[in-house]
């Protein structure tokens, strides 16, 4: 039986990597779409400009690797993938672009699934010039995405090219709202900060493992009938020793809508959506 067959873009990046690893332990064939080669070759690899329509044609396309398979779907996480890198119009050309053309190379070779790389950056408070408080806690799908940046600018502007092209194409697109991800190689690091919880404040010490999020795009293909919608990808719990009750006494004291409980270690970024929709639950805890 032939293996089934995925794109990931990105796949040369932190997080591009875990995907290509994980999908590559669950027997799928995968294509690495990249600007750059990866550290570490996993898998067949094509060189494409992603803001350049035809490469991404062309990239996407069977005949590109010699194998006229369909594809499963295409894992986009490909982008620059934090705002003050590059000048703020080379942040919103390859982020905005770059979706823009994978999803319409979807719909015109019919590739019927796609998983976007959003982020909590969306929601505005990671990089807001000066600090707020989220209107209520646990953040959730619902709540307003404020950004003050073109970073996450980008990500609203993104979930929304995905709708229009789920009503024109009939596309699957699961946008994903990740938290900060964590190799296993961050874990340490991130404990030895526990001394300091400010540090994690302005992403609600949420955090993902990468080996959770890359089970988590996986299941946004394999999965049917699922529509277009956001899903915030977060672990269940906190990057902070600290009870989250604690943290928000200190942090946190303007909010007092809660919309669920939130004792012990209990994440301020609610992930139940995901677990609803995909299936999915969280392997790899920090603590």
């Amino acid at each position: 039986m032939a293996k089934k067959r995925m794109i990931v873009t990105g796949g040369s990046g932190k997080v591009g990597h875990w995907v290509i690893k994980h999908l590559l332990e669950e027997g799928y064939d995968v294509v690495n779409v990249d600007v750059r080669a990866p550290a570490e070759a996993l898998c067949r690899h094509l060189t494409t400009n992603l803001t350049d329509l035809g490469q991404v044609i062309d990239a996407f396309s069977p005949h590109s690797t010699g194998n006229r398979a369909p594809y499963a779907g295409v894992i986009h996480m490909a982008a620059i993938p934090r705002p003050q890198m590059h000048p703020n119009t080379e942040v919103w050309r390859v982020n905005t672009m770059s979706t823009y053309n994978v999803l319409e190379a979807c719909g015109l070779l019919g590739i019927r699934k796609v998983v976007l790389g959003s982020s909590e950056s969306s929601y505005g408070i990671c990089f807001a010039n000066e600090f707020f408080e989220p209107k209520y806690l646990p953040v959730d799908e619902a709540h307003p995405q404020l950004p003050e940046d073109t970073y996450g600018l980008s990500k609203v502007v993104n979930e929304t090219t995905a709708a229009m092209f789920h009503r024109r194409d009939g596309t699957q697109i699961l946008s994903y709202r990740i938290g900060n991800v964590l190799a296993p190689a961050d874990h340490e690091q991130v404990k030895a900060r526990f001394d300091h919880p400010e540090d994690r404040l302005r992403i609600l010490w949420s955090y993902i493992d990468s080996r959770d999020l890359a089970i988590a795009c996986r299941l946004g293909i394999e999965r049917d009938n699922l529509g277009c919608e956001p899903l915030i990808l977060a672990a269940d719990d906190t990057s902070s020793n600290l009870p989250s009750r604690e943290l928000i006494k200190r942090f946190l004291p303007g909010v007092k809508h809660f919309r669920a409980p939130l004792p012990e270690r209990k994440a301020l970024i609610a992930n139940d959506r995901a677990k609803e929709v995909l299936g999915w639950r969280q392997r790899y805890h920090l603590l």
